[in-house]
């Protein structure tokens, strides 16, 4: 068996290399680290605390108990996994019908088209008109649907996929066709299961697109019980309303208020990155395949 052996230089880049890469692991992983230990920590404790926290102070569930028993966590919880759903299923939706259509050549004005929807990337009307449209003239002003149609389709996931799709061989869509399928045959039977890695990737694109937006919720919604999570969570940390919270309990104020902000950090956090593992697969492999040509 040849061994192939490296220089002194090489040990030397790979060594500084490697510790390179280890710091940049513990300062991306600590602050997801503090952020689980202080929400089982001892508020009073935490409070008094400095310095690194890389164990509970003075363990306990009660901040825990207290964000799963507000109505307005659960709730919040509801309306994001049916814009989450909702959302992405319609984003990919008319993404696959656009990108098929965009990716198919003799189309006419094809090229004319995706130049407009590539200007759109870069310019865009603003918002307050954005919320006359959404509100004054579609009428979905206080409403889920005002999460999920405005933003049906990305420009930039639509180039994605279209470069995916029009990487495909013609000569699967050509002998599809002489066989009687029709459009919508080829891009469901077709298309579609053969670009499963990136369609994958625009899944995981627009579900965290639609699990963290906040900013869409506060302009068009006005009523707390169609209020995402990411908004619920955006009133905790920022106006500190974690009183209602703690009046749900017997718990002592001063014991938990402090980790129970940390605690909806985590409620909120944790499901989507249970995600990533399931997708990680596929991600590299499918944002590739979308950028093999243009």
């Amino acid at each position: 068996m040849h061994v192939i052996r490296k220089s002194k230089g090489e040990r030397i880049f790979q060594g500084a290399n490697t510790a390179f890469m280890l710091f940049m692991v513990v300062i991306t992983l600590y602050p997801f680290v503090y952020v689980v230990m202080s929400s089982l920590s001892d508020s009073r404790q935490l409070l008094s605390h400095t310095g690194t926290l890389l164990w509970p102070k003075g363990f306990t569930w009660e901040a825990y108990k207290l964000v799963f028993q507000n109505p307005n966590i659960t709730r919040g919880y509801l309306n994001t996994l049916i814009v989450v759903v909702g959302g992405t299923s319609l984003n990919l939706l008319l993404t696959c019908m656009g990108a098929y259509v965009l990716s198919r050549r003799g189309v006419p004005w094809a090229p004319k088209l995706m130049l407009i929807i590539v200007f759109t990337m870069f310019f865009s009307g603003g918002l307050i008109p954005m919320y006359l449209l959404v509100n004054n003239w579609l009428h979905l002003g206080n409403s889920l649907l005002a999460l999920i149609i405005p933003s049906a389709i990305s420009t930039w996931n639509l180039i994605i996929l279209r470069t995916s799709f029009g990487a495909l061989p013609d000569s699967l869509i050509e002998s599809a066709r002489i066989d009687g399928a029709h459009d919508f045959t080829i891009l469901f039977r077709i298309v579609i299961p053969l670009s499963m890695p990136v369609i994958s990737v625009m899944i995981l694109f627009y579900g965290v697109q639609h699990w963290n937006s906040w900013f869409q919720a506060m302009i068009y919604l006005r009523e707390r019980h169609l209020f995402p999570l990411q908004l619920v969570l955006r009133e905790i940390l920022i106006q500190n309303s974690t009183e209602y919270m703690m009046a749900q309990g017997d718990a002592d104020v001063e014991s938990v208020g402090e980790s129970i902000k940390y605690a909806t950090i985590m409620v909120a956090t944790l499901p989507i990155l249970f995600v990533y593992p399931f997708m990680q697969k596929y991600f590299v492999k499918g944002v590739m395949i979308g950028s093999i040509k243009g």
